[in-house]
């Protein structure tokens, strides 16, 4: 098979008419040409940090939506089903993702459970660790969020990096925040990305001290403009990701949308290029081939180096995506699932005050950085209830693992006036979190997902809605573009009730998450995510 071009060529920073030859996947020969072409032949580009999960989709429905947009690999951490399922999950994962023709490199989990501060469905112990690097399928060992059992030199955290190294293979980071001699010491552990930094300057320093910086452009953050300066200062050392991808923001766009900002910046293409795809394949050894004579024949077909729309995907030299259609079939996955929680009751959602001062958790649109408010209780009867005027709404995680009462708290920044929404997509445990304007419907829509053994759900008076998530309680096996349809609806419903965030679910999913500061609230309780201990609701 021959396909002809304006051949991109990012090692040797030219850009020249030519012919690729292709034979059994492979480039076999690249000849040069006088003439010219209206299309442009660039490598595949790789998202260099995701979390398929987050897509609620599984892998094989999430490759049909990427390659339309020029993904054609990922490395995925599937930290998200193995808290759900442990080992279980991340083989679902590896076997669903063999069905597609894409390049999934899946990592071997190392927080499993997140932290100790909240309830998972399963936990991957050192051995596991040790079993799943050895295995050729899986590439680097997944990101490292146990910031303080590095520092301190805890004995299980390193027995998973020692595994890493002993096999060869990348480890990852997690470090919002870090810095200074902390920072120094959690890098000479051997890990060596991040995609957590919160500005210039902590990335400044990061890349400084030869850490690779994966700049995030995803549903619920992004730091891509405030960190696009730094891809010219330091080329080798930048990639591209989007960690965590909603359905109906994938089908807009992926790594293409990175690109695209790149080159407006005024990155030329070349080191833009490095980012979406030579560096990631260079640090994580992945099988794809970046257009040189010998390399797998994994490349795409572009109208012009500015509007950059892609017309074509290749992967091992096999056409899977043609002017936005995939020419990937859909495969239906058998659901697997851990949900053992009982339905709730109204009563199950009130709160007992206990204080002239409540903590409060302030939820940032576009960040996973949460704060923290203290205001007085508006209550009623001795009971601390939703201030609506105020935008005060009560929050609420409820183990699905086993039958525990919820736990409760108070959250800003939601915006709803009337109903409710939740959840069984709340990182990293994938309890479920709920957030209402009354107890009554924050009850039903906790019920609903509870029916169905995952979802997204909505209430809002006699109605209700849910997205059913019956892989592990945070996936569809459907259609990917009509999940995302029925997400973009609910999205809209969630709007509709009155908040104003930009993706109010992906938000919601992020509040349990404890190892991101500031206050959160697992299945536990008020977490503070500084102290890293748990906190009153009342307190001075």
């Amino acid at each position: 098979m021959n396909v002809s071009g304006n051949i991109v060529d990012v090692f040797h920073k030219r850009i020249f008419p030519g012919t690729l030859t292709i034979l059994n996947s492979v480039i076999v020969e690249i000849s040069e040409e006088k003439r010219s072409y209206d299309r442009f032949i660039i490598p595949g580009f790789v998202d260099s940090h995701v979390h398929i999960e987050s897509s609620m989709l599984v892998p094989s429905e999430f490759s049909r939506i990427a390659v339309t947009h020029g993904t054609i690999a990922t490395v995925s951490d599937p930290h998200e089903i193995a808290n759900v399922l442990g080992v279980d999950g991340v083989r679902f994962m590896l076997k669903n993702g063999r069905k597609a023709p894409f390049k999934f490199s899946f990592g071997a989990p190392s927080c499993v459970p997140a932290s100790p501060f909240e309830t998972s469905g399963a936990s991957i112990e050192p051995d596991e660790v040790d079993s799943l690097l050895a295995c050729e399928h899986i590439g680097f060992l997944g990101e490292v969020m146990n910031v303080p059992g590095v520092l301190t030199g805890n004995p299980e955290v390193f027995r998973k990096i020692e595994s890493a190294v002993k096999c060869g293979k990348p480890i990852d980071g997690h470090a919002p925040g870090l810095h200074g001699e902390s920072l120094i010491t959690y890098i000479s552990a051997g890990i060596s990305t991040d995609h957590e930094a919160l500005s210039y300057e902590e990335a400044t320093e990061k890349l400084s001290l030869g850490m690779k910086l994966l700049i995030r452009e995803g549903s619920a953050s992004g730091n891509l403009d405030i960190l696009l300066p730094l891809i010219n200062q330091y080329p080798d050392l930048c990639m591209f990701c989007s960690d965590d991808k909603h359905p109906h923001d994938l089908v807009a766009g992926h790594i293409n949308d990175m690109v695209k900002k790149a080159l407006q910046y005024g990155i030329d293409i070349f080191t833009t290029l490095k980012c979406a795809s030579v560096n990631p394949v260079s640090h994580y050894r992945l099988p794809v081939g970046l257009l040189r004579k010998g390399d797998r024949a994994d490349f795409l077909i572009v109208d012009t180096l500015e509007d950059l729309n892609v017309h074509e995907t290749y992967i091992d030299g096999v056409l899977v995506a043609h002017k936005n259609k995939t020419l990937i079939d859909h495969i239906i996955g058998e659901p697997v699932n851990n949900f053992s929680a009982h339905t709730k009751s109204i009563s199950d959602f009130t709160v007992q005050a206990a204080g002239d001062m409540m903590k409060v958790i302030v939820a940032v649109d576009g960040s996973l950085i949460t704060e923290t408010l203290r205001v007085r209780p508006k209550i009623h009867k001795n009971f601390a209830i939703h201030d609506i005027t105020n935008d005060i709404l009560k929050i609420a995680v409820i183990n699905r693992y086993t039958n525990k009462p919820p736990a409760i708290g108070f959250v800003k920044n939601f915006g709803l006036k009337r109903g409710s929404i939740a959840s069984s997509v709340a990182h990293d445990s994938h309890n479920i979190v709920a957030v209402g304007a009354d107890d009554e419907s924050l009850c039903r829509a906790v019920n609903l997902i509870m029916r169905h053994h995952g979802g997204i759900a909505l209430i809002d008076g006699n109605i209700e809605k849910i997205l059913p998530l019956p892989v592990a309680g945070i996936m569809s096996n459907a259609d990917g573009w009509i999940v995302a349809r029925q997400y973009k609806e609910l999205d809209q419903n969630a709007k509709d009730l009155g908040s104003t965030l930009r993706s109010p679910f992906m938000t919601l999913s992020f509040m349990a998450l404890s190892v991101i500061p500031k206050l959160k609230l697992t299945d536990k309780g008020l977490f503070d995510g500084e102290q890293f201990c748990f906190t009153d609701l009342f307190a001075p």
